[in-house]
């Protein structure tokens, strides 16, 4: 008899069940959040584990990883998914989410969930780290401005090198406010000086990635743009068509259609939101700047914009994007706008 099994990972213990093919609870345990500890409670059983189920999250990647090098029938499930099938649960508990995984695995309703390389996560991190810095470097820099402002001191203007003497000629003979604005200015200082240092590392794993450099040949595409798009597909053949992309990242529109109802609404917005970002500045910088090597893709932009409106073509660019750099990922070749001139003469 076949034999499943949930996870509901917390902190610091996770819940287990086991279920027989019938759908009876065999097994329930508390056990710690560690690899070894998990890896040792499926192997005490003595069981044949047709499959053991977790939900992603952030420790699940590890776990994961750690259970699939043992040789556990382990699935990552998608968050999304999981959660909608839980919604009739009348009480929620980390007992009863163990349960309903186990159950879930049993049969066979779930969608697995790619884990990520640790190349891919290291990636990941370093560009999460850079953006949050900038945004807190943007939020004390607005602050000090919004300051001045209560006191009729207009910041207007500046540059990175600017910013700090013009705060300082502003604060000029105002005792408190100088005190006020050197604190800020230290920390935006210091803001500064690692965000730099995160913009020249970024920069450095762009030209040491070869799927970032192959990307890069892409216009509009620098290094951040290459490495969050770059990580985020991780393996380009976990994807049968490039098409799927689109809407693996949530730049398609939703749809409902019931009876005599079919509506197409705005895109659905699941899947990594820094990619989707990373490809709408993709696309806007296309749209926008005079850049060599795309006159098709603008082109083609351009009439979408002139039918349907500018955010709606940058939504479809970048979805283009998203399909073409999939292809280039595959093929292992740089981008080439040429490429459809070339296989119709053929």
């Amino acid at each position: 008899m076949n034999h499943y099994a949930g996870i509901d990972v917390s902190l610091e213990c996770s819940s287990v069940c086991v279920v027989d093919a019938s759908g009876k609870i065999l097994r329930e345990a508390k056990v710690a959040s560690e690899p070894e500890a998990l890896i040792a409670c499926f192997r005490g059983l003595g069981l044949g584990l047709e499959r053991i189920g977790l939900e992603a999250g952030p420790l699940s990647q590890w776990l994961f990883a750690a259970m699939k090098a043992a040789g556990l029938a382990v699935e990552l499930l998608e968050t999304r998914h999981v959660r909608k099938a839980f919604e009739a649960m009348p009480v929620k508990s980390d007992r009863n989410d163990a349960r309903g995984i186990a159950q879930l695995m049993r049969l066979g309703w779930f969608r697995p969930v790619h884990c990520k390389s640790m190349g891919a996560q290291e990636t990941r991190t370093v560009l999460t780290a850079r953006k949050l810095v900038q945004s807190k470097l943007r939020d004390v820099e607005n602050s000090l401005r919004g300051i001045l402002r209560g006191f009729g001191l207009k910041v207007g203007p500046t540059t990175e090198r600017s910013f700090c003497g013009r705060i300082r000629e502003l604060v000029a003979g105002h005792p408190n406010l100088e005190t006020v604005a050197e604190a800020l200015l230290a920390v935006h200082a210091v803001l500064l000086r690692e965000f730099n240092g995160f913009e020249k590392q970024v920069r450095r794993m762009a030209r040491s990635d070869a799927k970032a450099k192959l990307l890069m040949s892409t216009p509009s595409v620098g290094p951040v743009v290459s490495l969050t798009y770059a990580s985020a597909i991780d393996d380009p053949a976990r994807f049968k068509s490039s098409k799927q992309v689109g809407a693996h990242f949530g730049i398609t529109p939703k749809k409902y259609q019931s009876g005599e109802t079919d509506y197409t609404g705005r895109i659905s917005k699941i899947g990594d939101a820094s990619v989707r970002t990373a490809l709408y500045e993709a696309a806007h910088i296309m749209l926008t700047k005079p850049l060599k090597g795309c006159t098709e893709l603008k082109s083609w932009a351009m009439r979408i914009a002139r039918r349907a409106g500018m955010s709606k073509a940058k939504v479809a660019l970048a979805r283009r994007l998203a399909v073409i750099m999939h292809r280039m990922l595959v093929d292992g070749t740089p981008f080439n706008p040429a490429h459809k001139k070339i296989a119709a003469a053929a």
